[in-house]
């Protein structure tokens, strides 16, 4: 084939990162590694952009997963990115499409402001603050090793969660009958549980104990399923404290005298930065 003389305009890359999790966590054949540990990021393209629109595509997760493949050439299955690397993927995606500033709007009242954010400073504070201890001891015979969700099970515990709260807005419809009701409440109940047990199951690499260690999915649910609450407790509680640590904090920054004169008393904002995709790359 011969080449196109249009190549010269085509996209080149625009930023490199490093990944929170160092490459650890993906699946085989999910990342092509790179020697120096930096991954090349390239703007979204019109059918990116367009893909990002698509409500079913961005429910499911599928326009998400495309788009970080396509900017992200070296990652070859988007669904198995650990969550500790997503939220500095969709940055620098966006980094890369829009430049180092961002809108994000702020709520005081009645008061509607936006502030520019500036995401280069959230990319290094990503970079500073993420962390990953794997174990969970039990006591001297078990210890438990944790892993980040992929992408493929924060979606669907994303619609699992939407479906639950489509089952419970059916629920306070007044015409319907109180067995009903009582009906629907339990099957929404019930897949509320599974999808949280389910989170834990899906979170845990393997188990190490004295009688033997493994690492087979099913002999881990049938662990999460069958163990006293104050094993599933500790298991539990260190996954919230690692996602806490590993949640972008709120911004803290001076009010601007633009935003006094807009009635704002305080000396300090605190801005939570959400990266919601359908918003996040409007």
């Amino acid at each position: 084939m011969s080449t196109n003389p249009l190549s010269f305009y085509m996209r080149q890359p625009k930023i490199y990162i490093r990944l929170p999790s160092n490459g650890q966590y993906w699946g085989p054949g999910s990342l092509d590694i790179t020697e120096n540990g930096e991954y090349p990021v390239y703007s979204m393209t019109a059918k990116d952009e367009l893909a990002l629109k698509v409500p079913d595509a961005l429910m499911n997760g599928q326009a998400v997963v495309d788009v970080i493949q396509h900017c992200i050439p070296n990652i070859k299955n988007g669904w198995a990115c650990p969550n500790l690397d997503l939220d500095t993927i969709l940055i620098a995606i966006r980094l890369a499409t829009y430049g180092e500033m961002m809108s994000t709007p702020i709520n005081i009242g009645d008061l509607e402001l936006e502030y520019q954010v500036d995401l280069r400073v959230i990319m290094d504070t990503l970079q500073n603050q993420i962390g990953w201890d794997p174990a969970v001891v039990i006591n001297n015979e078990l210890t438990v090793f944790v892993k980040p969700l992929t992408y493929k099970h924060v979606s669907y515990a994303a619609i699992q969660a939407f479906e639950t709260q489509k089952i419970m807005n059916v629920v306070n419809d007044e015409k319907m009958s109180e067995e009903q009701k009582i009906q629907l409440f339990k099957e929404s109940f019930n897949k509320m549980t599974s999808a949280t047990l389910g989170t834990i199951v899906n979170s845990i690499d393997k188990i190490e104990s004295v009688h033997g260690s493994t690492s087979d999915p099913e002999h881990i649910k049938e662990f999460i399923d069958n163990i006293d609450k104050e094993i599933y407790s500790k298991i539990e509680q260190h996954l919230t404290a690692l996602r806490e640590q590993n949640t972008i904090k709120p911004m803290r920054v001076a009010v601007t005298p633009e935003m006094v004169e807009q009635g704002i008393t305080q000396e300090i904002l605190e801005i939570p930065i959400t990266f919601d995709p359908s918003t996040f790359f409007a």
